[in-house]
């Protein structure tokens, strides 16, 4: 009787040890999907483009970013994820080198007009000019490109992009905005890069007054197209980051933080 006794008592024991794991898995379901929901709420006031800081660092970037290289230049800049602080950052050097890092994403600068990110640059570039091929080489670049709309081109480009999208399996950005570190150029300065009128260059940092300071940048992307172009946007197609100096044969190294889109 007394075995039987015990018995009954273990199995009291398991019933309620089962029911306090049961509990506790319950507890955990609830707190993961109240944070789930909180995400999803928050992600209504902005889209997160380059979540750095919750990558590894040592690792490969996060899912949807990929290498952006040009045919013509051999040597890329090195990119990889490390840890500044205690945060998470792209670092770039470029040694005479050239390439970006982008990611493809769809975002209507209607809704979200506003792009903010982190930056850190460790030095400027000594022959860096803005308006001329030759210096056409930044330590630090966002690169913010545009859908081709049929509708703001003429015939004859409308062929050139037909062709491009033969070509490629998609139609090339009709446009680009670049917010750069020059080296000279006072804060403000809006040109057309020297290669091409497609693409406009906006100077919001100049000089060597803060270099190594760590400095987060905001600006109205929906505004500054207008700006640029004379013209209201079409949907945002892509951003890019990147760090180059094929053109001036220097050397650069730069640091990029977050980078997320907001609403007005």
């Amino acid at each position: 009787m007394r075995g039987l006794a015990d018995r009954k008592n273990e199995d009291s024991m398991g019933q309620q040890r089962m029911t306090q794991r049961c509990s506790s898995i319950v507890v955990a379901l609830v707190l993961l999907l109240t944070s789930l929901l909180v995400a999803m709420a928050g992600s209504e006031d902005q889209i997160p483009v380059g979540l750095f800081s919750q990558a590894q660092p040592g690792t490969t970037l996060p899912a949807g970013w990929k290498p952006l290289t040009f045919d013509k230049i051999p040597i890329h800049t090195q990119y990889d994820l490390v840890t500044d602080g205690k945060t998470v950052v792209v670092k770039a050097v470029s040694q005479q080198s050239s390439s970006g890092l982008t990611r493809e994403i769809t975002i209507d600068p209607k809704e979200y007009p506003v792009v903010q990110w982190r930056w850190k640059v460790e030095n400027v570039l000594k022959h860096g000019d803005v308006t001329e091929k030759s210096g056409d080489d930044y330590p630090a670049r966002l690169y913010i490109t545009f859908e081709y709309d049929s509708s703001k081109v003429g015939f004859f480009e409308k062929a050139k992009y037909g062709a491009a999208k033969l070509i490629y399996g998609q139609y090339p950005p009709i446009g680009a905005i670049n917010y750069i570190w020059e080296s000279k150029s006072p804060i403000g300065t809006i040109v057309p890069n020297p290669y091409t009128d497609r693409v406009n260059m906006i100077v919001i940092e100049s000089g060597e007054t803060r270099l190594h300071e760590w400095i987060t940048e905001e600006r109205n992307v929906y505004e500054d197209y207008k700006k640029a172009f004379g013209e209201d946007p079409p949907k945002i197609s892509g951003v890019a980051i990147m760090t180059d100096t094929d053109n001036t044969k220097e050397r650069a190294v730069a640091y990029f933080g977050d980078i997320v889109f907001k609403k007005k």
